[in-house]
């Protein structure tokens, strides 16, 4: 009689695709024979790589005397709206946006996403001025355009929510607009950039399909306000577009989005954020570190690129990793022609020779007072801005950053020359520990000669800094209320995922995006 188990096994690296040494180990821990087992499932994947001997944790589904039934791919339901659905303007076309749209299909309603930038395709060619002539298209660039920032990114779904179900969801539905399957087994799934358009551009077709609108290059500049009721959006034509409900999905750097809120005087809160910069190391370096390899050792074929996470608190503010990029690269994010901000990405394959990840501390709301005078709540937008307009100046033109190798900041020298790098604009020394702040400097070198401990070479020669990385989350946080999620003082407002300051990656945004479509459904 057919009996399906799910089983979890541990095996070396070099038998961990071995569909024989699954059935033998499952049949193991089963207390079975291994000639009982017909049929093996991959539910889980991931990497022990504590110890010098890696092992492989493997999740399976097993069937004993009989095959595992057929199992079908995630994929989308077009549904029908009904003729009476309710509008819902979404403004945002990222992950926040985009998981709110298609939410909303599901609950019968219809949702309007508006888009500042262009659509997936179009947008892919605005990056070339960015690389090469260091002239950024203000409305079309890393950050805005179809799918967020996310679309040119790593495209890591890493998320601290702990409801594995809704986790599970938006996984499923990445698969079914065309995410490599494996992201619903491994245990640190990731798309990539050149995947992650394709993606969206799927997500947009459906959205469609099911009676939604998606349009590019829309941007919102004013809201139809009576009294405290939000009735919809003012677009930069001049077209009013009034609405049941206005879902605000417009990510961490539409800085104009935050001046009309304030200007309107819609209530706003600050909060902490990160400024720092890029670090980065070759690939090997992390390889070896990470998975015990000796000085010429090749990574194994079998291991992905290595990562790390790197974490520590000094004097109140935190000093970490942020958004690392194994086998990546270090690319310009800025989105207004003053200013120069780095980021990183990195392909499905994430095979550059470089590693590099944000290195960050902490900024509280009380760092920041010196700017309230002039900028009032938006006072950790001016804190950003500043920083980046000063590496703009101190990279010397375009999109060109101001570099120093981790040895000369720590001693406090400006680097008499750079290490080769994945920056496209390049960089040229500058003395990043005079530009940053200097509570920000202190806690960063003690930070990094920590880390170096836990890490022995990664504050060598080899290590490069590239400043800034400004936009690790928004600087304020729209509130809303717990119950509703609609803004406390104005009706019809539902402030959504990143930029809202209730999200910090593409799965805790779509999360937070679907969560929102819901309240508005009530």
């Amino acid at each position: 009689m057919l009996r399906i188990e799910t089983v979890d096994i541990v095996l070396p690296l070099d038998q961990s695709e071995d569909l024989t040494a699954w059935k033998t180990a499952a049949a193991e821990k089963l207390g079975i024979a291994a000639e009982r087992i017909d049929d093996t499932r991959l539910r889980k994947h991931s990497i022990d790589a504590r110890h010098r001997r890696i092992k492989v944790q493997l999740r399976l589904e097993v069937s004993i005397d009989g095959p595992l039934p057929p199992e079908e791919l995630p994929h989308w339901e077009v549904l029908t709206l009904p003729a009476n659905a309710k509008t819902i303007v979404i403004v945002g076309c990222g992950p926040a946006g985009m998981f709110a749209a298609l939410r909303c299909l599901e609950l019968g309603l219809k949702p309007i996403v508006l888009e500042r930038g262009k659509d997936a395709s179009a947008r892919r060619f605005d990056l070339a001025p960015i690389l090469r002539e260091g002239r950024v298209i203000e409305e079309s660039n890393y950050c805005f355009g179809e799918g967020g920032a996310g679309t040119f990114s790593d495209g890591k779904l890493y998320t601290r929510a702990t409801k594995r179900g809704p986790v599970a969801k938006v996984y499923e539905i990445l698969v079914a607009h065309g995410a490599p399957p494996k992201i619903l087994t491994d245990a640190h799934p990731h798309i990539g950039s050149n995947l992650l358009p394709n993606v969206v551009k799927a997500m947009r077709a459906s959205i469609l399909a099911g009676g939604g609108e998606v349009r590019f290059q829309s941007k919102v500049t004013d809201f139809l306000l009576d009294g405290s009721k939000l009735r919809g959006v003012v677009l930069g034509s001049g077209e009013e577009l009034p609405a049941a409900a206005v879902i605000l999905a417009t990510g961490h750097s539409a800085r104009d989005i935050y001046r009309l809120l304030a200007a309107r005087n819609i209530l706003m809160e600050a909060k902490p954020f990160a400024v720092g910069f890029r670090i980065e190391h070759p690939q090997p370096f992390v390889d070896r570190i990470q998975y015990h390899l000796s000085k010429d050792e090749e990574r194994p074929r079998l291991l992905p690129a290595a990562r790390y996470r790197l974490a520590t608190k000094i004097r109140g503010r935190g000093v970490h990793s942020f958004c690392m990029c194994p086998g990546g690269w270090i690319v310009p994010a800025s989105t207004e022609n003053d200013e120069v901000v780095v980021n990183g990405m990195s392909l499905a394959r994430r095979d550059s020779p470089f590693a590099n990840s944000g290195m960050v501390v902490t900024v509280e709301p009380e760092d920041t007072k010196h700017f309230e005078k002039e900028h009032g709540i938006l006072a950790g937008l001016a804190y950003q801005k500043e920083l980046e307009r000063t590496a703009k100046i101190a990279g010397g033109g375009g999109q060109i950053a101001p570099g120093q190798r981790v040895t000369d900041f720590l001693a406090g020298q400006i680097s008499s020359s750079l290490p080769e790098m994945s920056y496209f604009p390049g960089a040229n020394p500058a003395p990043l520990h005079e530009l940053l702040p200097k509570g920000i400097v202190s806690r960063m070198r003690e930070g990094l000669r920590l880390f170096g401990q836990q890490m022995h070479g990664y504050t060598s020669r080899d290590g490069l800094l590239l400043g800034f990385e400004t936009r690790t989350s928004s600087p304020v946080r729209i509130p809303r209320r717990d119950d509703t999620l609609e803004h406390p003082e104005i009706t019809g407002l539902f402030p959504c995922g990143e930029g809202a300051g209730y999200a910090g990656g593409i799965v805790s945004a779509a999360l937070d995006g679907m969560r929102v479509a819901e309240a508005v459904a009530g």
